[in-house]
């Protein structure tokens, strides 16, 4: 099983759609809000990212809602 985290604000269209990807595809994630959650917001600027849709799956950065790119990492 793969840990999944994905970096989300209230207002982006492409974090619903990556987030009803990873569901469809029955892919569990914890979902870290950057809009509501302050130390999430900060953790996302360490790593260097200022907008999102980001997705970690096992340590490997997604930057935006790459449906090829998901399903390549999670196939590893």
């Amino acid at each position: 099983m793969k840990n999944v985290v994905v970096y989300t604000s209230n207002t982006c269209p492409y974090c619903t759609l990556a987030k009803n990807y990873l569901e469809d595809k029955e892919v569990a994630y914890t979902e870290k809000n950057v809009q509501t959650d302050r130390a999430a917001r900060q953790e996302l600027m360490s790593m260097g990212h200022m907008g999102v849709p980001v997705i970690v799956i096992d340590g490997e950065e997604i930057v935006g809602f790459d449906k090829e790119k998901i399903d390549e990492v999670l196939s590893r």
